[in-house]
């Protein structure tokens, strides 16, 4: 590496963060595109909703996580406001993974079936990476590599990935009600997204700093495409029934 390697200016280093993110965006996977022109059926969305609910369903507590280790009040503020909206403590049956449950009952899948999941042996082991992969960056990477991975690579997808989501789903029958996942994550998280480019250029200070938040922003995309990898696959080989059957 040279050793007269500069900082990047913030616009230069924003750039460079959204585009590792738009090389490796979910959008272009072949199950989101089989999802937004139709081809899947409720109760493959269904299986979907099951790996994506034991996904979220410690995000509120991984939030919580990181913003226990920010120094900055205004931060931590940013974060505390990340956290009560995946909560949403004064409105019940709004938190986040209740709103997944929600969808998930609109593809046939009980509360039950879902929170029962990882015990029944449906939960992939690409679902379970992308679950730890949280953890590892909230828990033992710089903060520049949390904001990053998490803020900026997977909450600024949703904004472009779930609209598409929601028509398909819609073209089935489903309800706003039963959509309401996807349409608060499209409204909130574009403000997230530019809440973690902030909060990741205040603490990327060097160099070799910025490098690891661009690499964490890579490893996060590839890591939800790796997660819908497992899905698609058991979809496509059937899998996904016999798990369900186990």
């Amino acid at each position: 590496m040279a050793t007269n390697e500069k900082l990047m200016p913030k616009k230069q280093f924003y750039a460079a963060l959204t585009a590792a993110r738009t090389q490796r965006h979910s959008g272009a996977h072949p199950f989101s595109e089989a999802w937004a022109r139709g081809e899947l059926t409720r109760e493959q969305l269904g299986f979907w909703a099951i790996q994506h609910h034991y996904y979220i369903e410690l995000i509120p507590q991984q939030f919580a996580h990181l913003y226990c280790k920010l120094p900055d009040l205004d931060a931590r503020q940013h974060m505390l406001e990340n956290l009560l909206g995946e909560e949403v403590p004064d409105q019940p049956g709004k938190r986040h993974p209740d709103l997944m449950l929600k969808f998930a009952r609109a593809c046939g899948v009980s509360n039950n079936r879902a929170r029962a999941a990882e015990f029944n042996g449906e939960i992939l082991p690409t679902t379970r990476a992308m679950r730890a992969w949280i953890y590892e960056l909230i828990a033992f990477r710089d903060l520049t590599e949390a904001a990053a991975g998490i803020m900026v690579a997977l909450e600024g997808q949703t904004p472009t990935l779930f609209p598409k989501y929601v028509k398909a789903c819609q073209k089935l029958g489903m309800s706003k009600d039963d959509l309401e996942f996807f349409t608060v994550h499209i409204e909130n998280d574009t403000a997230h997204e530019g809440d973690g480019l902030e909060i990741t250029s205040r603490y990327a200070i060097t160099p070799a700093l910025q490098r690891k938040a661009i690499a964490a922003v890579a490893a996060s995309a590839s890591m939800r495409l790796s997660m819908l990898d497992g899905i698609w696959h058991a979809i496509q080989t059937g899998s996904w029934k016999a798990r369900k059957a186990a």
